[in-house]
């Protein structure tokens, strides 16, 4: 198994003054994830949890919606000249009777984000293959997620105080998992803040708790539209970033009913999507 950090010799510079020492670095290594037997995409990423996200990739592609679709997950052997594992590559099999979608078109449409199609496609893609609907403003079995944004503005110092591995790299990204209580279900890092979100939602499924219709997802960068997916492929109703989102993020979000709030700092933040989830105690004013 990979290692998460690595060490090397770094010239490290203060004031004029020139030492060497070490450094402690995320690692970073190539994840090949087959699906029965069959190659179907690489991701770099940081080793550990690499079941769940496979597991969770392919939630996120349609593939998978339940514990019981999932046979199991092995490593295989890698693309060595001896053959020995390099635990780089992992293979899913599903159960029999799970219908597999066209994958590689599936992809082309709403997952490579320099696929150059027109975002319309892309929106119309996840909305067509999401499993379980996120937009509770029609009434339903339960009531909405409901969040005072004194509860959000806690959460981001949450995540940090959970990064154990920033703490001695600062180069991941972290995602997080939340209680609409503010409680921390489970926090997963990677160098790809897309794997640290397939991470959680991999585990999830092994555990038999997807739909996630309850949870709030933080992550500590970006909101892009691979997230905002994943979110709703999870059936996670509200999507908080660190930082800004893409246009098609808000799009999606506006589209499905996923609650999505930017620029989470301190007691600021803006909500671009799905405000109703939001205890908003001040009147709206508009602005120029």
């Amino acid at each position: 198994m990979g290692r998460v950090t690595e060490r090397r010799k770094v010239i490290r510079i203060r004031d004029g003054a020139v030492s060497t020492r070490p450094d402690t670095l995320v690692a970073e290594e190539p994840l090949e994830i087959r699906l029965n037997g069959k190659p179907l995409a690489i991701t770099m990423r940081t080793p550990g949890d690499d079941f769940a996200l496979a597991a969770g990739f392919l939630v996120s592609e349609g593939v998978l919606a339940e514990r019981s679709d999932l046979q199991n997950i092995v490593y295989c052997a890698g693309a060595t000249a001896d053959g020995s594992n390099t635990y780089n590559v992992v293979d899913v099999r599903t159960t029999a009777g799970v219908v597999i979608p066209d994958i590689t078109l599936e992809r082309n449409v709403y997952t490579t984000s320099s696929c150059g199609l027109c975002g319309k496609a892309s929106l119309d893609a996840v909305r067509t293959t999401a499993r379980w609907p996120i937009d509770d403003t029609h009434g339903g079995d339960a009531p909405p997620v409901r969040l005072d944004p004194d509860l959000l503005a806690a959460l981001p110092d949450r995540l940090r105080a959970a990064q154990r591995v920033f703490d001695r790299t600062g180069g991941l990204h972290a995602a997080a998992l939340f209680t609409e209580d503010g409680e921390l279900l489970d926090v997963r890092e990677d160098v790809g803040r897309h794997n640290a979100v397939d991470k959680l939602i991999g585990r999830a499924l092994q555990n038999g708790s997807l739909p996630l219709s309850r949870a709030v997802l933080l992550v500590s960068g970006r909101a892009s539209f691979e997230l905002a997916q994943k979110a709703v492929m999870a059936g996670i109703p509200v999507l908080a970033a660190v930082s800004a989102p893409s246009s098609l993020a808000v799009d999606l979000a506006a589209e499905t009913g996923l609650t999505l709030v930017g620029f989470l700092r301190g007691a600021s933040m803006n909500v671009y999507a799905g405000e109703h989830r939001i205890a908003l105690r001040a009147t709206a004013t508009q602005g120029g």
